[in-house]
């Protein structure tokens, strides 16, 4: 698209100096001229089209001056187009009163052409330049308010009462998520299967912004529907992980730990599909991790199968899930936080209530990562039996 340069002049012969100097730049389709013989109707041109990158204008005309003119482009706010004034040699009083009024640059009558040239070519550059500039701000505006809509997404569908089930005496839960600037898709829910099971999920989804938290979303409510015909765990993912594969873009996919409680005797029966394994924290303080016992993440491949395992809670032992936006935190050097420091959080904060030792955990983290920047969410579930 040709740059659009309006010039504005009550001399007769400037038009056809103009088309036959840049003629050239016409014919390819680089320049495109109008013209307006005083400042009023140069302002009835920008009316009529406002995609003009450049106004060329004389200080002396009839009707409206240059000056008057650039005044008035001022007022409407057109940061996308350039403004040259022409003016006699050593009018330097116009000429700093036009360049206080928004003139980008000037020329010296009698007009050189060839500087003339030169200055609309520099004109029109740092134009592009200002253009670029406003459009990466105007991407950068839609990606934050992306992520803002999936920030909106991700924290608006997970549970925030905490306790969750104040009448029951036999167990407690608090869960925690850290959304991070770029947001992904982690995901936790709990829910009563009946009167004495909990099911309890924690996951997270590939990829960043809107498509993730959208996922994200789709999963976490497809899990808990299947989960909530009570069926076992490793069931539940093969169905989950059969509806997705149908639903989702090949490269989305969702990691999930699915586990069912049972608050009658403290048995967990677990599947985890492709997820950080959770750890068990014993009554004294001890942590181990669970076994990895299930398959790959959902969303991907069809007919795959999963294995589940069942271990049993003591009374006063805690079941902790995390996502990997916990163990793989990075600090200024570039090294993770890794399971040997995760472990270390975990007996530390071991004896604390179930607030206070996922909030224990995240500080550690986030004090481990100092001023390096959150890149991934960080997600914690924790399950404490207290037995009947």
């Amino acid at each position: 698209m040709p740059a659009k340069i309006l010039v504005v002049d009550d001399e007769p012969d400037l038009e056809q100096l103009i088309l036959q100097k840049f003629r050239k730049q016409i014919r390819e389709e680089l320049f495109s001229f109008k013209f307006a013989n005083n400042g009023v109707q140069a302002l009835e041109r920008l009316a009529e089209d406002d995609t003009i990158d450049l106004v060329l204008t004389d200080i002396n005309m009839p009707e409206m001056d240059g000056l008057t003119l650039l005044t008035r482009i001022k007022e409407q706010e057109k940061p996308a187009l350039r403004s040259v004034i022409v003016s006699a040699y050593g009018d330097i009083e116009n000429i700093r009163t036009a360049m206080n009024r928004g003139a980008f640059d000037f020329v010296i009558k009698p007009i050189d052409l060839n500087d003339l040239e030169i200055t609309i070519n520099k004109s029109l550059n740092d134009l592009r330049v200002l253009k670029e500039a406003m459009q990466s701000r105007d991407q950068l505006m839609f990606i934050k308010h992306e992520l803002g809509i999936a920030t909106e997404i991700q924290t608006s569908i997970l549970p925030k009462t905490f306790p969750p089930f104040p009448e029951r005496k036999e167990f407690d839960i608090f869960a925690k998520m850290i959304p991070a600037r770029e947001v992904g898709g982690d995901l936790y829910d709990f829910f009563l299967i009946d009167k004495s099971r909990v099911g309890i999920i924690i996951g997270d989804v590939s990829g960043k912004g809107i498509p993730a938290a959208m996922f994200m979303a789709v999963s976490k409510t497809l899990l808990k529907a299947t989960a909530l015909k009570g069926i076992p765990s490793d069931s539940c993912l093969e169905s989950v992980n059969t509806v997705l594969v149908d639903e989702s873009l090949p490269s989305m996919f969702v990691t999930v730990f699915y586990g069912i409680f049972d608050t009658r005797n403290g048995s967990l029966e677990y599947c985890n599909g492709g997820h950080n394994p959770p750890y068990l924290i014993s009554k004294e303080g001890q942590v181990r991790q669970l076994e990895n016992r299930g398959g790959v993440f959902l969303g991907a491949l069809k007919n795959l199968e999963y294995e589940s395992n069942v271990v049993m809670l003591q009374p006063g032992e805690t079941l902790f899930l995390i996502t990997d936006g916990i163990s793989e935190a990075m600090n200024t050097e570039e090294a993770m936080f890794g399971e040997t420091r995760t472990r270390e959080a975990l007996q530390a904060h071991a004896a604390a209530p179930l607030d206070g030792l996922v909030d224990g955990v995240i500080r550690d983290v986030q004090a481990f990562a100092g001023a390096q920047e959150q890149s991934d969410d960080m997600t914690c579930l924790a399950l404490r039996y207290f037995g009947k």
